[in-house]
């Protein structure tokens, strides 16, 4: 996805866990971090915890919806989905992406993969990797500033 390019549509799961939304109810509203992980990634276990605070504290101020995108066929079991997604604290929903719609929607090809989109459900900002949780924060914040002053 290139900036200012649309939220994809957010269909085609395999599974939702913990609700499930659709870009129409997210577009409009505030803010939304979109997150690619995989329970095969152990660079996206690494950052769960710090993400997952992160994510808490500005929870009231912003959309947060994760994919979880297979990177093998080992990657598709549903339990073992819902078992890393519990154990690593992630509350809030889920996009079990199995049939890669959604990833390939988003023409993503990483894990872990953060796409920021404005209230208006244009992209504002993408970053893959494990690290760089600094820059993720501020790009949040700054978005997240810019929404309150055009209430």
């Amino acid at each position: 996805m290139k900036l200012r390019e649309p939220m994809p549509e957010l269909n085609g799961a395999v599974e939702w866990l913990n609700g499930q939304v659709t870009r129409e109810g997210l577009v409009g509203t505030k803010p939304t971090l979109i997150h690619f992980w995989s329970i095969s990634c152990h660079l996206c276990k690494k950052a769960m915890p710090q993400i997952n605070q992160f994510l808490d504290d500005y929870r009231d101020r912003l959309n947060v919806i994760a994919v979880h995108m297979p990177r093998s066929e080992n990657d598709q079991n549903i339990e073992e989905i819902k078992h890393d997604a519990s154990f690593h604290g992630i509350n809030h929903p889920i996009i079990v992406d199995s049939n890669m719609t959604i990833t390939n929607a988003f023409d993503n090809k990483y894990v872990p993969a953060y796409y920021i989109f404005d209230k208006d459900g244009q992209l504002r900002h993408f970053q893959a990797g494990g690290s760089g949780k600094t820059m993720l924060e501020k790009r949040v914040i700054r978005l997240l500033d810019e929404t309150e002053k055009t209430k």
